[in-house]
């Protein structure tokens, strides 16, 4: 084979020496990675989780991005949580803003554009040696409104449901013969006791009405009449006329002057 063929073949994967070989890049971590968690139980056994060695235990998990500052002043031999010198640089870096030791440590990752410009991206945490990316806010509301939708759309389905069921029912009552029953007025006592109370307090008010006026002497009403009249036709004997004391007594019994 050409020698010439050999060295362009080779060009793209040596540089001139066998040891001057580029390693292919590191892909970054990816954004979402709330399904999976991180556990390295032979560390754990070996090293405590304390403020200087959780960021170490922190870069062996998938979420550690390789190019970070912290991952440059490890190179440098410098603490990767040195805020001194975090706070001289820019770019993606990691911060460590909560710790309950040994149980529980906060990691948040931000992007510094200067010595107090920062701005938060990702929280992740370390719970009993385990580590996890917290969700974002965006994710927990979306979960939390497809929740609520999904028991409000069940809860209607059910309604619906049940709904048609008293439809149903309802039509088969109404094909049914129906006994005509009488309607039964429904009293209400509270009302009844309300109208008494009224009609008490207006009797009160009003001045109590005169006795009748009384009879002259000898007068004989309509309705005594008419009750005598109808005795003396159930009998069957026929009453002579009444005849008046001084005009109708004859000659004979009237007086001479």
């Amino acid at each position: 084979m050409d020698s010439s063929l050999l060295s362009a073949a080779t060009a793209d994967v040596f540089n001139g020496n066998a040891g001057d070989q580029i390693p292919p890049p590191l892909q970054p971590p990816g954004t979402d990675m709330t399904g999976i968690s991180f556990r390295d139980q032979l560390w754990l056994n070996t090293y405590p989780l304390d403020r200087n060695y959780i960021f170490d235990y922190f870069a062996l998990s998938p979420f550690y991005d390789t190019t970070c500052n912290n991952e440059n002043l490890r190179r440098r031999s410098i603490h990767p949580l040195d805020i001194s010198h975090l706070s001289k640089m820019t770019g993606l870096e990691y911060m460590l803003t909560d710790a309950t030791e040994p149980n529980m440590f906060v990691i948040r990752k931000q992007k510094r554009d200067g010595p107090e410009k920062v701005t938060p991206m990702l929280t992740y945490y370390i719970l009993d040696g385990s580590i996890y990316q917290a969700p974002q806010l965006c994710s927990v509301f979306a979960a939390r409104v497809s929740r609520t939708v999904y028991h409000i759309s069940k809860a209607f389905s059910d309604a619906a449901s049940k709904l048609e069921t008293i439809r149903q029912v309802d039509t088969e009552n109404q094909k049914e013969p129906s006994e005509s029953k009488p309607a039964s007025e429904t009293v209400d006592l509270k009302e009844m006791k309300r109208v008494d109370t009224i009609l008490t307090s207006l009797y009160r008010k009003l001045a109590p009405a005169p006795p009748p006026p009384p009879f002259p002497e000898g007068y004989v009403s309509q309705e005594a009449l008419g009750e005598k009249d109808e005795l003396g036709t159930q009998g069957g004997e026929s009453q002579p006329p009444q005849i008046d004391p001084i005009i109708d007594q004859g000659p004979a019994k009237r007086m001479k002057f």
